[in-house]
């Protein structure tokens, strides 16, 4: 009889030897954990007798718990359970399993699923689907079919030994996943970043040591929310831009893409670096996710001969740009709020305030706040006193070398950098230096030239409404500078203004992009007013005044003109397009 026993009991322990070789094999080979589970809950549930079986698995992010898959006389599959609700949510939390003999008597046991099912729970066996202290889930089983219903301890041992095998299986198909995943972010990120590379000018461009505009992008994590571009006008003119939008990774390089398109896009046809920023802003007001936005300083460099080297720039919440002249530093603020925050009103083009900075053969400097609030060797940010330090240093090194030595300063090896780091800068210093006589010969287009007069003013500006206040202001700053009365003063701003409007309406046909040239020279008892169009050639017979007795409205400026100037004279320039208006007012200072 005690031989037999033995016996029995030798092959019952063989087959649970042989039940959790052959589950642990499979579960460690598994590449689908859910079809393997599927698999394995009817050779478990055979194996200890049970009625039915479920297996359960934890969301780590939401901590809800979701049958998966289930064996036996009810298909509970997709049922969800909150974290640490009935007897497999208080295994999954305690990671602790449970042997219920008598589920009316326990607390934890949830009926709302016998409720709804009509099936009759009478007895628990769970185990939690552990590795140490992390558990993913809980393998349930349920009513044991022997005489008195009852699960043993053995049945449990042998339940948490299949858990810990399926556990690690869990946990290994989440790993693969999340790698194959990383990897899959990873590539879109390296083509986002190869994508916004395009975005920004070709640095050939800007590899030696004359170049007169390049920049530098460094991003702190692969993409980058900073952007730079520039490129030349078919009139020589050199467009530029840098911006910053706020916010980190995908969500900030896809509104920088934008931004960067825009300016390439629109600039090519707006002027005016101003409007075109109320341009950009306009568009991305109306799509830009809620809270982006974006800083950003607009320019227009004019290198031509005659025109000084003017730049017309527009900062929209940007960082002061930083112009070095003559081993001094001046900076100029933002004119306005930053791009996508306040949409223009309506009838009004939002047009971002201008200034105007004369180089005199210095280096304009635009650069977002990685750079200044990025971290030196020692430690501390860089700051604006650092900026400057550097560019002393290293004010006779070509543009390319004073960016690497600025970027250089704020990324170490084996450190990440605080912030994406971006640079543009301008140098007026290759513009051939302009003596008053070289200029004044540029503008000689008639024998009859005050060459040597006093150069007052020489002012380009587009041919644009909004523009004649600035224009209004520069001519009566000459005539007070001679010492002009204010009667006189009133009289020549008006005929100035009046003739420029001519230019508007009549030589552009209405408001423009293109460009008038107004410069004022002072001869003893006179001043010189020369204003230049590029309009088509205009036959200057046909440019009179109306007869005073036509009532008919209009057509009276050039009466006011030549009522208030001494000589009108319609030219025609000897070099380029467009027209020449030479107006000349005397003046006697000691009758003022």
């Amino acid at each position: 009889m005690e031989q037999i026993v033995y016996e029995s009991m030798s092959v019952g322990i063989k087959d649970q030897v042989n039940l959790l070789a052959s589950m642990t094999a499979e579960f460690a080979n598994t590449l689908n954990v859910d079809e393997t589970l599927q698999r394995a809950l009817p050779q478990i549930t055979d194996y200890l007798k049970a009625e039915g079986s479920a297996v359960f698995l934890l969301d780590e992010t939401t901590q809800v718990i979701t049958c998966v898959a289930c064996y036996g006389a009810t298909e509970i599959t997709g049922l969800t359970l909150e974290y640490g609700q009935g007897i497999v949510g208080k295994c999954v939390a305690t990671n602790e399993g449970a042997l219920v003999r008598d589920v009316k008597n326990d607390p934890d046991f949830y009926g709302a699923v016998d409720n709804q099912t009509g099936f009759t729970t009478r007895s628990i066996l769970c185990a939690p689907l552990s590795v140490k202290d992390r558990c993913v889930g809980a393998i349930e089983l349920v009513n044991k079919k022997n005489q008195d219903d009852l699960f043993e301890e053995t049945d449990l041992k042998i339940l948490e030994t299949l858990s810990a095998s399926a556990a690690l299986a869990v946990i290994n198909a989440r790993m693969a996943k999340a790698l194959v995943e990383q990897e899959r972010v990873k590539r879109e990120l390296e083509l986002a970043a190869d994508i916004q590379r395009r975005f920004l000018p070709d640095p050939s461009n800007a590899q030696n040591d004359q170049s007169q505009i390049c920049g530098v992008n460094k991003a702190a994590r692969g993409v980058s929310g900073d952007f730079f571009d520039y490129f030349t006008l078919p009139d020589g003119r050199i467009y530029f831009a840098l911006g910053d939008v706020s916010g980190k990774g995908i969500n900030a390089s896809l509104l920088m893409s934008k931004t960067a398109s825009l300016f390439r896009c629109l600039g090519k046809t707006v002027r005016d670096p101003g409007k075109l920023l109320g341009r950009i802003n306009a568009e991305l007001c109306e799509t830009a996710a809620q809270g982006m936005f974006v800083t950003m300083v607009a320019g227009l460099y004019d290198p031509r001969p005659g025109c000084e080297g003017m730049i017309r720039i527009s900062n929209a919440g940007h960082e002061p740009v930083l112009l070095y002249c003559d081993d001094e530093f001046k900076t100029f603020g933002a004119s306005g709020p930053p791009l996508g925050i306040v949409p223009p009103l309506p009838g009004e083009d939002g047009a971002y305030e201008e200034e105007q900075i004369f180089p005199n053969h210095g280096s304009l400097y635009i650069y977002t706040d990685g750079l200044t609030e990025g971290y030196t060797k020692s430690g501390d940010p860089l700051e604006d006193k650092g900026v400057q330090k550097i560019l002393r240093d290293h004010s006779d090194a070509s543009l390319p070398t004073q960016l690497e030595c600025l970027v250089s300063a704020v990324s170490h090896p084996g450190m990440k950098l605080r912030d994406d780091v971006t640079v543009l800068a301008l140098t007026d210093s290759q513009r051939p230096l302009e003596d008053k006589q070289h200029t004044e010969a540029h503008h000689s287009d008639v024998e009859d030239e005050e060459s040597d007069g006093d150069w007052l003013i020489d002012f380009k500006f587009p041919a644009q409404p909004s523009w004649m206040k600035l224009a209004r202001a520069c001519v009566r700053e000459s005539c007070v500078k001679v010492g002009c009365d204010d009667r006189l003063i009133n009289d020549v701003v008006l005929a100035v203004d009046e003739a420029c409007q001519n230019v508007i309406r009549h030589a552009y046909g209405g408001p423009s992009d293109e460009e008038i040239e107004l410069t004022v020279r002072h001869r003893p008892g006179r001043l010189v007013f020369r204003l230049r169009d590029f309009a088509p050639l205009v036959e200057p017979s046909k440019i009179k005044p109306r007869d005073l007795d036509d009532i008919r409205p209009g057509g009276l400026g050039t009466h006011l003109i030549q009522e208030v100037m001494d000589d009108v004279r319609y030219l025609r320039p000897t070099q380029g397009e467009g027209n020449l208006l030479r107006l000349v007012k005397n003046i006697d200072i000691n009758k003022g």
